[in-house]
């Protein structure tokens, strides 16, 4: 029995130092990770675990403006595609035509009312936001630099760094895009407490403005400058831009860092349903335009939807594009296979939302994008 006890209180204390030398050596945020993930059966964040975090809501308006469904609606699909998404499960899938729903299936536990985590598709809100603040007078124009809202990058080469660069993945910062690394500032800046502290530690370290380079604290700190510029949050900005302008039906929620110090996590994790995640592919597929009224300016969303680097031609401002069996793409896209893909000239919008993918590279398009498309395309021809 003695033995017992000296093993247990032996444990205790390398158990004490280890969590003690995390907070000494600045990995305490490890902690809640470890929480958060490994002790919730999971190896990474995943599309519920806002529950998990301190969250701001974005509301939903007064009049909300439900999709039309196609006469031929259906909430089945195909053999192939329920094969696929039972592959990569998948919690809900749609395919709209001509801004009504013709196909809708939701897995599992989920519903066309369940919220899960857009992880980077969130990155396409922040940028419709800046464009909103640049339309609204609050920032100048792209060419804006980001030293105007934050001395911390007044540098030789941070002077050069825009709002543009970072709405474009090409500021040059200092970081680290590794999702499944426990000691990389990515998953520092999920778990840490005080993003803001993070972000304005990195350093532009290459020519703004020259090349592609995916940084999530690009979105960041384009969100920082966002909300100084503006004098409001992020979740309240974007309820009053576009959740409520376009009828959303469902509050969201956006992650915080923490209560006490409020920083959206703006890269990522807004939390909604599948049917308002849509309502973007709508907006830039109708170049900006809701129900009449323009809400984003046209010529933004053509520069948008187009490369701005010959060496990153999947990349606009904000959204990923594709070309794909003579038709081009482009969409919001996000961690472990959060997508609204959209073909503009085919008035055509899938939305795919689960916890897997094939190919976790974000420098590449993973197979299952391409699946999806082909077998939404199978329904699409056999519908008409």
């Amino acid at each position: 029995m003695k033995l017992v006890v000296k093993t247990f209180r032996a444990m205790l204390f390398i158990v004490g130092i280890g969590l003690i030398s995390l907070y000494i050596f600045g990995y305490a945020y490890l902690i809640k990770a470890v929480r958060v993930t490994y002790l919730t059966g999971h190896s990474t964040a995943f599309i519920d675990d806002y529950s998990y975090f301190d969250n701001e809501i974005i509301q939903k308006g007064n009049n909300p403006q439900p999709w039309p469904e196609a006469t031929s609606y259906k909430n089945s699909l195909s053999e192939n595609l329920d094969k696929l998404h039972q592959e990569y499960g998948t919690a809900a899938f749609l395919i709209i035509k001509n801004d009504t729903i013709l196909r809708e299936k939701y897995y599992d536990d989920y519903d066309q009312d369940s919220q899960t985590n857009s992880f980077s598709m969130a990155k396409t809100l922040v940028v419709s936001l800046m464009q909103k603040a640049i339309q609204e007078g609050y920032i100048k124009s792209l060419d804006q630099p980001a030293t105007d809202f934050f001395e911390e990058f007044n540098t030789d080469l941070g002077k050069k760094m825009t709002v543009g660069d970072l709405a474009s993945m090409a500021s040059g910062l200092n970081w680290d895009e590794a999702y499944y690394s426990p000691f990389s500032i990515t998953t520092r800046a999920y778990f840490d407490d005080d993003l803001a502290k993070i972000i304005l530690g990195l350093k532009v370290v290459d020519e703004p403005g020259k090349s592609f380079n995916y940084l999530s604290g690009n979105t960041q700190l384009l969100a920082m400058v966002i909300e100084k510029a503006t004098g409001q949050t992020l979740s309240n900005y974007l309820s009053r831009s576009f959740w409520q302008p376009m009828g959303a039906t469902n509050m969201a929620f956006w992650q915080l860092d923490s209560k006490e110090h409020g920083h959206a996590k703006a890269y990522c994790c807004i939390a909604a349903t599948a049917r308002d995640f849509a309502r973007f592919g709508k907006l830039y597929k109708n170049n900006g335009k809701w129900n009449g009224k323009q809400l984003l300016d046209s010529t933004f969303v053509t520069k948008a939807t187009k490369p701005r680097f010959q060496d990153g031609p999947m990349y606009g401002y904000g959204l990923w594009l594709l070309h794909y069996k003579e038709k081009d793409f482009f969409m919001l896209r996000g961690h472990l296979g959060q997508y609204v893909i959209v073909q503009p000239e085919d008035n055509f919008i899938i939305v795919r939302l689960g916890d897997r993918t094939s190919n976790n590279n974000i420098n590449s398009f993973s197979k299952d994008i391409y699946q999806y498309i082909d077998e939404s395309y199978k329904i699409l021809n056999d519908a008409t």
